[in-house]
């Protein structure tokens, strides 16, 4: 249970008493904001009553809220699109990731394979020439996995890049939005 208090504030010269759950030195600058407005107000046209002033004074806030209010959405509007590319970019990176394992799984086992043909050409020195243009084809092959390994390597360092700018972003927009 929140524990209500009774805090006096000052607003254009006259004294009230505010009642709520907030931290004091929040209701204070309330007050003081909405003092200072008045104020502001009162300043420059010297014609208003204090009602009017008040008013006034109650339709620029309330019109300084709904510009707050209308940015807020149009931010978090802005926000979700990061959001769904984070999603779409993750499950990229997760086939990706897939993919490498595959084709490092695969290159293992060409590699072993090598290793293999390299030991039957000691024990087979009959069949070197056909053993030796089988172990060139295997590397050409092996060639062409480690480019395409190279490359799901750079999309996967590409979107953890994509991420982290994605991050900031919504963390910049969480930080303006906590502000406002």
């Amino acid at each position: 249970m929140t524990d209500r208090k009774k805090i006096d504030v000052m607003i254009d010269g006259r004294n009230f008493t505010v009642v709520g759950s907030n931290n004091e030195e929040y209701i204070r600058e309330l007050a003081r904001y909405v003092d200072k407005n008045i104020k502001n107000l009162a300043t420059k046209n010297h014609r208003l009553s204090p009602v009017m002033t008040a008013t006034l004074a109650a339709f620029n806030i309330a019109d300084e809220l709904f510009s707050v209010n209308k940015e807020f959405k149009d931010l978090d509007k802005r926000a979700k699109e990061p959001l769904e590319k984070y999603e779409l970019t993750k499950k990229e990176i997760e086939s990706a990731k897939i993919k490498i394992t595959e084709l490092e799984r695969r290159n293992l086992d060409y590699n072993d394979e090598v290793i293999k043909i390299k030991i039957s050409k000691e024990e087979l020195f009959s069949d070197i020439n056909r053993l030796k243009e089988d172990a060139k084809k295997k590397d050409e092959e092996l060639a062409i996995y480690k480019k395409e390994l190279s490359t799901y390597k750079d999309r996967q360092f590409k979107s953890q890049i994509e991420i982290i700018e994605l991050k900031k972003q919504l963390k910049e927009t969480m930080e303006i939005n906590d502000r406002n």
